[in-house]
This record gives C-alpha cells, sequence and structure tokens, in this order.
C-alpha cells in the first residue's frame, strides 16, 4: 500500500468510527502527512523545532535561517559545539534556546538521545528520550513522531489547534482539557494522528511541519 493509500483508508475509517469528522474530510480530502525521513534529518529537524518554539513564523523562519547559515552542509550535533555560544546567540537565538540545541548536540554524541535507532522505538520510548532534553517537551517529540519518523498513532492533546478543532467538530462550547481529551482519542487509533490532522483543518490552523 502507498503512503497516500494509507492515508486515504486512515481517513475513511475515521469517520467510520466518528462521523462528525465527515465535513472536514470531505472538504480537505486526503491529510498531508509525511513518510518517515531520511535519518540526518532528525537533527536539524530537532533544532528547527527548538528555534521555532513561541516565536511568529517569519522572525523564527529569519533566526533559523541564519542558524542553518553557519553550517556548510547543514547542522550537525559537531557542528554545533565547534562554535562559540556567541555565534549562536548571533544569530538571534535567545540563552535558553542556545543551550538547548547545545544540550541536544551533547546528549546525541554522549547516546543519551540514539537518533539513528529511533525509527524502530516505541512512540513513548522516543518522547521519554527526547524530553530529556533541556528545552524539548512533550508537544515538541509528539510533533517529531508525527512530521519527521511518519508515526500515525499520535495524539497531541495539548496542541491548541487540535483542542479547538476537536471542539468545533463536536459542538462542544468550551475547549476540552488535554486530560480529558486524552481518552477521547482512543476511538481513532491506529491513526490519531490523522485525527489530529483535521482537527487542525477544523480549526483553520496551519498543522505543524
Amino acid at each position: 500500500m502507498t503512503r497516500r493509500a494509507e492515508l486515504v483508508a486512515a481517513a475513511e475509517q475515521l469517520v467510520a468510527v466518528d462521523p462528525a469528522f465527515a465535513g472536514v474530510v470531505a472538504e480537505a480530502g486526503a491529510p498531508v502527512l509525511p513518510g518517515v525521513r531520511p535519518r540526518r534529518r532528525h537533527f536539524a529537524e530537532l533544532a528547527r523545532a527548538v528555534v521555532f518554539q513561541q516565536l511568529a513564523g517569519k522572525a523564527a523562519a529569519t533566526i533559523h535561517g541564519r542558524f542553518e547559515a553557519l553550517f556548510d552542509a547543514g547542522p550537525t550535533p559537531e557542528g554545533v559545539l565547534e562554535l562559540p555560544l556567541e555565534d549562536l546567540r548571533g544569530v538571534g537565538l535567545s540563552g535558553n534556546k542556545a543551550a538547548s540545541i547545545r544540550d541536544l548536540s551533547e546528549k546525541v554524541l554522549d547516546g543519551s538521545v540514539e537518533l539513528d535507532r529511533m525509527g524502530g522505538l516505541a512512540d513513548a520510548a522516543i518522547v521519554d528520550e527526547l524530553v530529556a532534553v533541556r528545552g524539548i517537551g512533550r508537544w515538541t517529540a509528539e510533533m517529531f513522531l508525527i512530521f519527521e519518523l511518519g508515526r500515525l498513532d499520535v495524539w497531541p492533546v495539548d496542541d491548541l489547534g487540535v483542542r479547538k478543532g476537536y471542539a468545533l467538530l463536536h459542538g462542544m462550547t468550551a475547549l476540552p482539557a488535554a486530560k480529558a481529551l486524552l481518552p477521547l482519542g482512543d476511538p481513532y487509533r491506529p491513526n490519531r494522528s490523522v485525527a489530529a490532522w483535521y482537527c487542525w483543518r477544523a480549526a483553520d490552523t496551519a498543522a505543524p511541519s
């Protein structure tokens, strides 16, 4: 089965278990979610996620572009640690974000975070490994699972767009709390990432990438 066929089937299954999604599925079409990306991208994508945290898209993109320009062939753990901290700060990274990217680099190199083997780990194990890095929380780890590793059964209940979209689709007058939303995703297994994508669409929110 091709990736597109897999996603179409997942969308059909979602509507079958929860008809509230029928309208947004019909309007948005098949979900746009990546397959597994090359492993060499994993470090660069996690560094990008740190840069983009809590920043407006344009400002984050500018800083991220400057950060990537520090490296001839893209950021690597070795390359980050070879740079003085002042160089990282000089491209617009805050002290906390620079420290987070350096901590990620150190943990990759000392084996605490084994990016090369993550494709074979369960989702929960990957989240546990990543949240041990300074500045990487559960939301960032879940976005990595969905958009870098192509995992289809992630339910990011802390995401405001997912909570808003779920509420709109189900006629709720208030956003569900993350704790309350968690079990509500159980019927969508093993395709909760697909349900999240349609929640983003329903909320008219650009899915993180």
